[in-house]
């Protein structure tokens, strides 16, 4: 089949920013495209944390010029830099009065109030910059409510561009929690008409619904899991969009993130003690004394240890592990966290570090080659999440034979296999209800089997290594839809 010329468009793509799984998508997903041979270009906003000198930006010379509805015209610089290691190009959006400041989407936990004005500057820039560029693409493919303007401009103001005479869209959502509700004046920034402000496609509660607004008119959505894409069509995960997304259905697609075992194997390693793998896993026990003793728990391989990584908020599950705790600490286990979010959980879970020394320490903050030390050392890993479109650490932990205990939800459902206590099948551990009483219990049927079952855990987590979610298989199934999409968009 025909190559395809596809268009990224994201507002934070690793490593030049991140705050979330979105990012991880943005930095791989383009890699794998190319490497099935496609022409992929990426479009993100020129934060200030992001360095010119460090990943060698060069300056598109020529301004571009933003249409932005009654503010006018606003003008924007372009760098241009590559994806690491490959040929795929990253084009950053310059503004100093939008993109000029010290966080992404806020600061000092207030976000910015021209958030609104921000994201259709942006998502306005990337239809601008395919123009200057002369790069027809034959997907557009945007990615969350910063991005969701995308699909609305490409069928109303650039409906009859001969530049995007056959361009279809994907919009691709990575958490239905966030949407981009906005004052309902935004739509003189967003410039596609008031006829358009109404309940059937962006206007919510007198307001505006940037990421309605995009679902309605994509060719196509995704979710980043084949479980989210079921869930949001629900009252318990819709988010208030549930009737909506259900009535375009027929255009949603649940597509399962990859991770990078480049980064993320125990065979090479460089932040763990001592590199291991499926052939010889010695090298695990000296990862768990290492861990044990970098958070100060006494170095014991007779009690089975268990890591948590991940932000200290509400959709994580946090509050259920609140209520678990000190349960949890009357069993024959040590727990080690790392993370950070909500200022009441950090205080909290620093608290229950002081009561039990010996069998529970945490990091609050985040530090690289201390997640990867915790899914090399750790026994099992416990993501309790209320929701998860995909999640990532819970693949990582398979990889690196640390068994997940996980909420069956999204795609924590997806990627774990429930162990089944009269067979050697299985990759973890799974609960269904959100509750305290369910945690609780499956921590216990889990260190139960630690402690009963050996042989079962070992061949559980030599089941759980040999699995592979990588982006190729992706990349191949977004290669379909994009081929879909572009089929449809030519009438064939």
């Amino acid at each position: 089949m025909d190559k395809l010329n596809i268009l990224i468009a994201a507002s934070e793509v690793v490593p030049f920013a991140k705050s979330g799984g979105l990012a991880d998508v943005a930095g791989a997903l383009p890699k794998a495209l190319r490497a099935l041979g496609h022409d992929v270009r990426v479009v993100m906003p020129r934060y200030y944390i992001v360095d010119r000198e460090k990943y060698g930006l060069r300056f598109m010379e020529g301004g571009l010029g933003v249409p932005m509805g009654i503010m006018g015209e606003e003008w924007a610089g372009v760098y241009e830099g590559v994806m690491s290691g490959t040929d795929v190009p990253v084009y950053f959006i310059d503004h100093e009065g939008f993109f000029g400041r010290g966080g992404l989407y806020d600061e000092n936990g207030f976000s910015y109030t021209d958030n609104d004005n921000r994201f259709i500057f942006f998502s306005r820039a990337v239809m601008q910059l395919a123009k200057k560029l002369r790069f027809h693409p034959d997907v557009i493919h945007a990615n969350d409510w910063h991005t969701a303007s995308i699909p609305m401009m490409l069928n109303v103001q650039y409906a009859f561009d001969d530049d995007f005479a056959y361009t279809g869209s994907l919009l691709t959502i990575h958490n239905l929690q966030h949407q981009g509700h906005f004052y309902k004046g935004a739509m003189d920034i967003l410039d596609i008409g008031w006829s358009h402000f109404n309940a059937d496609e962006v206007e919510e509660f007198d307001g505006i619904n940037l990421l309605k607004g995009g679902i309605v008119h994509a060719d196509a959505i995704s979710t980043v899991s084949r479980r989210y894409a079921q869930e949001i069509r629900t009252s318990e995960f819709g988010w208030g969009l549930e009737r909506l997304i259900d009535g375009y259905s027929y255009k949603l697609h649940g597509i399962l993130n990859g991770v990078d075992y480049d980064e993320w194997s125990p065979a090479h390693d460089p932040f763990i003690a001592e590199t291991f793998d499926t052939d010889s896993m010695d090298g695990k026990r000296v990862c768990k004394s290492a861990l044990q003793y970098a958070f100060g728990l006494p170095e014991r391989d007779d009690v089975p240890l268990i890591g948590l990584v991940g932000r200290l908020v509400e959709q994580k599950g946090i509050e259920l592990l609140v209520h678990s705790i000190h349960a949890l600490m009357h069993m024959e286990l040590q727990i080690v966290l790392l993370g950070a979010g909500e200022k009441w959980a950090e205080h909290f879970f620093s608290d229950i570090a002081g009561r039990y020394p010996e069998k529970f320490r945490c990091y609050i903050g985040y530090r690289n080659d201390l997640a990867h030390q915790i899914e090399a050392g750790c026994d099992l890993f416990l993501m309790p999440s209320l929701f998860e479109p995909c999640g990532l650490n819970q693949i990582y932990s398979l990889r690196y034979g640390t068994l997940p205990i996980v909420r069956a939800t999204g795609g924590l459902d997806d990627t774990i296999e429930n162990y089944a206590n009269d067979s050697t099948h299985g990759t973890g551990f799974k609960f269904y209800d959100a509750t305290p009483n369910a945690l609780i219990n499956t921590v216990g049927w889990a260190i139960y089997t630690w402690y009963n079952d050996p042989h079962g855990f070992e061949t559980m987590q030599r089941n759980a290594m040999e699995k592979r979610f990588d982006w190729h298989h992706a990349a191949l199934e977004y290669e379909a839809l994009y081929y879909r999409i572009k089929a449809g968009r030519r009438g064939e």
